[in-house]
Parts: C-alpha cells; structure tokens; sequence
C-alpha cells in the first residue's frame, strides 16, 4: 500500500476491476475478491437480480456475461469519500455497462473486495425525463388546433387497450401495481394496470378499519413522489389509500378499475399474451407482450376447512373479509391466528368491547414498534438518518448491499438489543402464556419475512392487552366446529359468535394456477423464499427471493410485490429489465432460476 487513506486503497481496487475488466481478463478480476465475498447484481451484469458468492462465482458469472454486458468505468461516486471502520472500507460507486449505467456500494477487507453491489440504474438512450430532461409540458407560442394536455390524456385512455395495445399488463393494483406503473410510465412502457376494486387504494380501505402501516414512514415512500414532511409515522390504511389513488392520477398511471382478469394465456409463436378481463362487465381481451403479476408477496387467502363449519351458527371469516368490530360490541370473537392480522383484530375488537379470545397455534415472533424504530430501522430509515445525509435511496442500497448469505449475522445483534431492552415485555408475554419465537437463528422479523413472510407482529399495543388478560389467550389446534363454539385438539372448547380465521395466504403461485394453468405454475416454481432451509423455507439456496421481480422459466411472465420499501426499490429494476425488452436490447439472462416445485 502506497498510502494508507481508505480513498487511495478504494481507488487503487477500483482501479485493477477496470483494467482487468477492460482486458476481458475474469482470473485478474476473480483475484480482486476475498475468498469469502459476495457480487450482488442488479440488472447490470447479469439482466437478472442474483448473487454470487466467492472467486469461483464471480469468475463464473463473468465467463458468461462479460463479453455480453462490458461493465466496466468504476469510480468512487462523486461528492462521496470512502471510510474505514473496523477494518472494512466502505465506498459509494458508479460504473456502467454496455447497455446502461449505474451505483453501487463495495466493502473491502484487506483491501480485497468482501461485498460488491451493483445495481443498473438507466438505459444508455431510454432515460427518464426527468431532472434537466423533464418535459416542458406548455408549449408557449400559437399552434391552430392543438391538444391540450387534458385532451391527450383522455385520448391516450381512451385508445389504450383497444385500438391499441400495452406493452405490458400488471395484474394488481395495490402499491406494488401502483410503483412499477409510474416507472414504466416514465419509461415510456404502454401499461395498464388492472384492479378488481371500485378506486386506486380500495384493497387499503377495504381491510378492517384498525388497519395501519406497522412500520415508519421513512421506509416506505414510493417512487419519485415521497410523503409530505408532516405526513403521520404510522399510516392509517384509509389514509394510504387516499394516497395511492391521488398518486395513479398525479403520475399518470393507466389504472383500470372494476377489472377482473378471467384467464389469461401465453402463445410462445407469438411471444404474446392473451388476457381477458373483465372490465365492470365489459369483456375486453388484451395482448401485451409482458404480464405481470403484482398481487403482493403472498397468493389467495388461506382459508381451511374444519369439520363442523357448516353447522356453525355464527360467522366465520377470513382476516381479509373482516371490517371491523363495530358489529360485535358484548359478542364472543375467537380470531385464530397469532400474527401481524390477528393482533390487530383482537385489539380492535377488545376496544369496541367484544369478548376476544385469540388462538395461537405455533410460535411467534414479536418486537415492539418504537424498539424496531429505534434499533432496526433508525439507522436508516428515520428524521434522523435523513438529517446525516441517507436519502430513501441510498438506504435502500445500503439494505441491499447486505447479501442475503450473511444478512442474519447483522440482524442478530440488533434483535439480542431488542430482547435485552425490552426484557420485562417479553417476560409478560410469556407468563401470559405466549409463545415466542426469534426465528431459528434468532434474526428476527426481517430474516422471517424474507424466508417465509409469516410469524411475526410489530406490536403497536395488542401484546399489553395479552399480558393484562384483556384479549384471552388459547393455545393448540383447531379441531371441529360445534354450533356455537371452536373446539381445539384437547377439547378446549370456545364459544363463538364471530370466528375470524386469520391464517394467512398461500403462495402467489398460486395466482399463476388459476389466472393461467397449473402448468405454467409447475413450470414457476416456488415464489418467495431464500431457500434457506429454516422453518417454512425450504432449500436449495436461492441467495434472492425465488421469482421475484426477475425472469421466471415462463417467458414474459413476472411477480412483483411486498412491503411498500420493496415495491418501491425493486419496482426500478423490474421496469429496467421490461423496457430493454420492449427497445429490443440484448438482456441474456445469467443464473435463471431451477424450477423447485411447491411443497
């Protein structure tokens, strides 16, 4: 080492990648790597989102798609100085490629590289208008006849879909739906965006009325537009609805409403699909080249079947059909189920002054929001963390830049924080009978829901009313129905007037069965998992979550979804990958994902 500045080593890294890189020479590039390090792409290289691990991945990640992709021009970002802590220099990064350019953020270990992100952030000739490229919208001077914009824009929704046709058709339109419509939009992608609900934000609206986002608003902007400086930290859903239905017509997005698709098909002669829909009883059949299915992480609801139901002589409900407990003041409610739903039905229901017994049927995980905010999030995502300069997107990469092999090792530490804090809180679940869990390896709620997406609550006040007594607690299986009562496995028996059912919701592969056949879900495979083989996520490793915002081994056929941070963040390379199609670049895919069927 020259010089012992956390610059100069970053620089002097950076610049043997390029050399080696421009000289196509993948063993100098492979030697830049520690032996135990991570690559992982975004678009860039790869036209895929995937991960590699070690010298032996890189270099065989390059031998495939270097000479395709040509990344290469890798400079510290500007503005930005790279710092050592512990041993680890931690540096922001541009670079581009063949097709596009991009950021990155690499960490270096003995100065050799231990984690490298890069993520494609434009098409070279397809970039947004926006900053200095934002359209003029006016046209000043005089022009006989002209449109207005209003004119055009209803001339635009009035063609579209019929005399002519998307590019690509999103199935869903809730926040996931909603993002990737305003990046295709600013990409200049034809798309519509169906949705079964009467307005943009309805699937919100329609959840029961205690319903609110669990986690702060920092995480969870979408693109382009963020909440206002003022905006509440955790958001009422009837809020957030009125928000996404503001923002589809303030970022132009062709949003049909009332529409339901009824089957849709792919011809592989043609590289089209087929899409009937209909739409508030108009059957309109479409043919994008793309189809999209952005129902959220998860598929249908989860709906089991005990003996004895239809002799019931109450009501059963899913989660997802409860309104909420204005109907059920001095009534017995019996909500199984010991997640996120279900808590926050027990606690709305106790407050309307329902008698409320929950039923836990396996172990759960709980942190309470303010610890979540405090320790898990607010180095990133908080007023302050956007006071030390880390804008949403650049704590996105930060998240991102975390490979998922090695992300439960800085999860650990941050979740024994938590437990240590809130000590007395744990101990009063527990001698309330409560049955907790800190996943297998103890990484908490964010390794949970990347694995499996269930088993865990932030809580915002319903595990108090579990200590206190207020909301019951029964543990075990649910056995049989009786005419006025749930019985569990050892004869527990519990009157009922209401039964929600809040047991989540099956894989969106299964969307893919029934929207389109059984065959094309085969030849999916599984959606979402790391494959990390812990409870709930089976193996082989993935390394990302199967399926998701990538190329699947149906062609054309997409999954977008999850929290509003992942469809805001991933959102962007979804709509990367759709518009290089729709130009007609070149995208060879590397790693596409092994069919691992459903279990």
């Amino acid at each position: 080492m020259l010089d012992s500045t956390a610059t100069t080593r970053t620089e002097e890294v950076l610049a043997s990648l390029n050399a080696a890189l421009e000289a196509g020479d993948v063993a100098a590039v492979t030697a830049l790597f520690a032996t135990d390090s991570y690559w992982r792409d975004l678009v860039a290289v790869t036209w895929n989102l995937k991960t590699v691990e070690g010298p032996d991945g890189v270099a065989d990640m390059l031998t495939q798609q270097l000479s395709h992709t040509r990344p290469g021009n890798f400079r510290i970002q500007d503005g930005e100085v790279p710092a050592e802590d512990g041993g680890v220099i931690t540096a922001w990064i541009t670079f581009e490629t063949r097709a596009g350019r991009g950021w990155g953020l690499m960490r270096l270990k003995d100065d050799r590289i231990w984690t490298l992100l890069t993520a494609m952030q434009e098409l070279k000739g397809f970039e947004e208008n926006r900053g200095t490229r934002r359209p003029m919208g006016a046209e000043h001077g005089a022009d006989k006849h002209r449109a207005t914009w209003k004119e055009r824009r209803e001339a635009e929704e009035a063609a579209l879909g019929h005399e002519t046709q998307p590019y690509t058709v999103i199935v869903g339109g809730g926040q996931g739906g909603i993002a990737l419509g305003a990046r295709l939009r600013q990409l200049g992608v034809p798309t519509i965006v169906l949705d079964k609900h009467d307005r943009p934000g309805d699937q919100w609206r329609s959840r029961y009325k205690s319903l609110c986002l669990h986690d702060p608003i920092w995480y969870d902007h979408l693109p382009y537009l963020k909440f206002p400086d003022n905006w509440p930290v955790f958001t009422p859903k009837d809020k957030i609805g009125d928000w996404l239905e503001m923002y589809t017509k303030v970022m132009e997005i062709n949003y049909w409403t009332r529409s339901e698709v009824e089957r849709a098909s792919f011809d592989a002669a043609s590289g089209t699909w087929t899409v009937e829909v209909n739409r508030d009883g108009e059957r309109i059949t479409l043919n994008p080249t793309q189809l999209v299915l952005a129902t959220g992480m998860s598929g249908k609801a989860n709906m089991p079947e005990f003996p004895g139901m239809d002799s019931f002589k109450g009501t059963i409900q899913h989660s997802s059909e409860h309104e909420g407990p204005d109907a059920w003041t001095g009534k017995k409610v019996v909500v199984v189920g010991s997640n996120n739903s279900a808590h926050d039905i027990c606690a709305a229901l106790w407050e309307a002054e329902a008698d409320v017994t929950m039923v836990q049927r396996s172990s759960t995980h709980i942190v309470r929001s303010d610890s979540l905010m405090e320790i898990g999030l607010g180095a990133l995502y908080s007023e302050e963390a956007v006071a030390n300069g880390i804008t949403t997107e650049k704590a996105d990469m930060i998240f991102a830049s975390l490979p998922y092999r090695i992300m439960h090792e800085f999860q650990i530490p941050l979740y024994d924080q938590m437990r240590e804090r809130d000590a007395a809180f744990y101990e009063g679940l527990e001698k309330a009978g409560f049955d907790l869990d800190w996943g297998d390896d103890g990484s908490g709620l964010f390794m949970k829901y990347l694995r499996r997406g269930s088993g865990y609550y932030i809580d915002v006040g319903a595990s108090q009313l579990i200590i206190d007594g207020e909301v019951k607690l029964a543990k075990g299986q649910v056995d049989h129905f009786e005419e006025n009562a749930v019985v569990l496995s050892d004869g527990t028996r519990l009157e009922a007037d209401l039964v929600v059912l809040a047991t989540g919701y099956g894989s969106m592969n299964g969307w893919a069965a029934d929207l389109i056949s059984q065959e094309v879900a085969d030849t999916v495979g599984k959606v979402w998992g790391l494959g990390s083989d812990t409870t709930k996520d089976p193996g082989p490793w993935e390394g990302e979550q199967r399926n998701m915002w990538k190329p699947t081994q149906q062609p054309n056929l997409w999954f977008h979804g999850g929290n509003l941070h992942q469809s805001r963040h991933y959102s962007l390379y979804l709509a990367l990958q759709l518009k290089a199609r729709m130009e007609g670049l070149e995208t060879p895919v590397y790693g596409l994902q092994e069919v691992h069927h459903l279990s």
